[in-house]
């Protein structure tokens, strides 16, 4: 078990080989090959992030090696010692095999060192900026500059008082929540319906921590198979399973001394509870195929809109992972719940999408708000983000109107109570009826579809029917 970097140094003479590790062991994990065969082997078998090769090998070059392994394990730095470079070997070196540094014969310990400790430096910043890159000798102040600046604008624009909300709102304690949890290392568990902005809620909790300054790094875990997940968030090696091409370093590894958000945890299958289980209590990875593991320093936000406590009573959802990942739960009420928010928010989304759209856009009419705030929002945010962008496209006038709701809209936008009354016609009040006897018998059996349905009189299809329409479809 390490959390150091893993140095693969290749010398064909042992006193060098010895003498390298020597040097280079108090910093960094060393693992030796004397060939270009048994360095291969090496590669095959561990993530590697840096390579110190020797230019002079029996039977290839450190230069047409290191082609090579740029072309099959293009992620660890690559550099050469060597007593007699030419020119023209620096310029191969550069051009085809993505040299990083040459290191001359007879070499200084500290500088050696120095080099090393600047390169992995480079690599960490290279995956917090994906446009930089290695190969063209990036100077390190300069991309330290251009991480810091990304990270600034990314801290202003999850700040906390960035969510909109109305004044009143559910929200304000919410986000208050999450404030006050950002400066404590713990974990979080962030609940709500899909569409009411969990992941919003953890990046500003991240970039206003202490780990503000380090990577943020999201995975859905209910879009990928246990084995893709499972290289996805800890890595894996060549051909460790069928489809594994390349090497991958894991999201644990990219997020380490920053945060990892677990998108629809609820999503995952025992088996893989499990292994996420141990990573979070030993606070190591190891990437599958791989023989080392290795220790990462990563806070955890996952988020769910399921109803995660009803699902460790049923047994499906492991009761130890859950303690683990709800340290603080918090849970964001859906849009109906706050019907505040809704003209707010669509006014904030209104003015985003004119901007972007490039369209002179003042409002929306006196209907048309009217019919917006009277909708359920069973998708909320995404969907009203959706809507919103929908009537922009296709607005000529600086006002838009009711006719450019989408047809999903017109037909179960209900009119929004007047005075306190009822909605007015026979059909909105059967409907509000039918949607609240639906609410109360779903709660009562505690979702149960098939319950539901029995007591009722509807078919299970009937049923998803109608709380489809009433927007029931989502609610725990």
């Amino acid at each position: 078990m390490t959390k150091l970097p893993i140095i693969l140094v290749i010398d064909d003479e042992r006193q060098s080989q010895e003498a390298l590790k020597r040097v280079l062991a108090d910093e960094f994990v060393v693992l030796t090959a004397s060939n270009a065969d048994e360095a291969c082997g090496v590669l095959d078998s561990e993530l590697v992030h840096a390579i110190l090769c020797d230019q002079r090998m029996p039977g290839m070059q450190g230069v047409d090696f290191l082609k090579n392994v740029r072309d099959r394990w293009p992620d660890p730095v690559r550099m050469i010692i060597s007593g007699y470079t030419s020119s023209e070997d620096i310029i191969a070196g550069i051009n085809e095999a993505g040299i990083y540094q040459y290191i001359t014969k007879p070499w200084d310990p500290d500088e050696l060192v120095g080099t090393v400790r600047q390169a992995l430096r480079l690599r960490e910043l290279q995956n917090a900026n994906a446009q930089a890159s290695l190969d063209l000798k990036v100077a390190p102040a300069m991309l330290e500059e251009v991480v810091a600046k990304k990270t600034r604008a990314l801290k202003r624009a999850h700040h906390f008082d960035r969510i909109t909300h109305a004044p009143g709102s559910p929200m304000a304690g919410i986000l208050d929540l999450g404030a006050r949890v950002a400066a404590f290392d713990i974990s979080v568990l962030i609940t709500g319906e899909s569409g009411t902005g969990k992941e919003l809620l953890a990046r500003a909790i991240h970039y206003n921590s202490p780990r503000g300054n380090r990577p943020f790094v999201v995975e859905n875990c209910g879009a990928l198979p246990d084995q893709l997940l499972e290289s996805e968030l800890f890595g894996c090696k060549k051909g460790a399973f069928t489809g594994a091409y390349e090497d991958r370093i894991g999201l644990f590894e990219q997020a380490d001394g920053g945060t990892i958000f677990l998108d629809e945890i609820g999503e995952t299958s025992p088996a893989f509870q499990v292994k996420l289980l141990r990573v979070l209590q030993e606070g190591e990875i190891r990437p599958l195929g791989a023989r080392l593991t290795r220790k990462v320093d990563v806070r955890v936000i996952a988020a769910t809109n399921r109803n995660l406590e009803m699902e460790v009573a049923d047994q499906t959802f492991r009761r130890d992972l859950y303690y683990r990942l709800a340290a603080f739960p918090i849970h964001i009420p859906s849009l109906r719940e706050r019907p505040m928010d809704i003209p707010v928010l669509a006014g904030r989304i209104l003015a985003d999408t004119a901007k972007a759209f490039g369209k002179a856009i003042s409002g929306f009419s006196p209907e048309a708000e009217r019919r917006l705030t009277g909708y359920d929002w069973p998708g909320n945010v995404r969907e009203m983000m959706n809507e919103i962008q929908r009537m922009v496209a296709l607005s000529e006038n600086a006002t838009m109107g009711p006719e450019l709701l989408s047809p999903r809209l017109q037909a179960h936008a209900r009119p929004a109570a007047i005075d306190g009354h009822e909605p007015l016609t026979l059909k909105d009040r059967v409907e509000a009826l039918e949607a609240e006897i639906l609410a109360e018998a779903l709660a009562r059996h505690g979702g149960n579809i098939s319950r539901v349905a029995d007591e009722l009189g509807l078919s299970r299809v009937g049923l998803r029917a109608k709380m489809a329409r009433y927007g029931l479809e989502r609610r725990p």
